[in-house]
């Protein structure tokens, strides 16, 4: 009488026969498996080194930054502005790269050449990361100011506010850009800045002097006026 394989077992047999191909394979593929184990050794050490290499140059570039820092403290723009120069150039895509770029253009501001800050900073704010992005632009803002372009200045100041992870932030750059709208003309958007600190961010530290301005551009109407 013929015997028939049972259902349950036929997921071992077929794995059976499967184990038994593939060992078959690479004994008579050898050299291709070499090959192929050859190759995953490489690119996971490749991974590593380029994951050390990695750490290596925010370490080394951290190093530099706080020189940098340490210049641009002391007032000796120069020397600040060399070593801050070269971590951007060096370790381009790196968070200390980032960092470089900033502290590079408060060296810029700090030797009074707001125009080279703004050159800088308008190619570099637009591609900020996000933790960096705020104050990008809040420097952008400063720098238009000193040049006299108020309603630039006015529209970096609010995307620095937008961009800022907390609400005194927020609160300080709608601040400025009020003062830059005045400065601009344009009294209803300097209406609008101080407004939504006034009714949005009342806890923060520079609502009471926002509410000031607020009354004076509303003529005494204050947060319900001249909406």
């Amino acid at each position: 009488m013929a015997t028939t394989a049972s259902p349950a077992g036929r997921p071992a047999v077929a794995d059976s026969k499967a184990l038994a191909w593939l060992t078959a394979w690479i004994r008579s593929h050898k050299q291709a498996t070499a090959y192929a184990a050859v190759a995953l050794a490489l690119a996971g050490g490749l991974y590593g080194w380029t994951l050390l290499t990695a750490r290596t140059a925010e370490r080394s570039a951290g190093r530099e930054i706080e020189q940098g820092r340490l210049a641009l403290d002391s007032k000796n723009y120069p020397l600040a502005a060399s070593v801050l120069s070269r971590v951007v150039e060096n370790y381009s895509g790196t968070h200390a790269a980032q960092e470089g770029m900033l502290l590079l253009a408060q060296v810029r501001l700090a030797q009074g050449q707001s125009a080279q800050a703004i050159e800088l900073l308008e190619r570099y704010a637009p591609k900020a990361d996000h933790d960096f992005r705020a104050q990008a632009y809040g420097l952008l803002g400063a720098a238009c100011e000193n040049v006299a372009r108020p309603k630039d200045a006015a529209s970096a100041y609010e995307t620095a506010a937008a961009a800022a992870p907390y609400p005194f932030l927020r609160a300080q750059y709608l601040s400025d850009a009020g003062r830059a709208w005045v400065a601009a003309g344009d009294t209803a958007k300097a209406i609008a800045a101080y407004r939504t600190i006034a009714e949005r961010l009342d806890s923060t530290n520079v609502a009471a002097e926002a509410k000031v301005r607020l009354g004076e551009l509303t003529k005494g109407a204050g947060i319900g006026g001249l909406k």
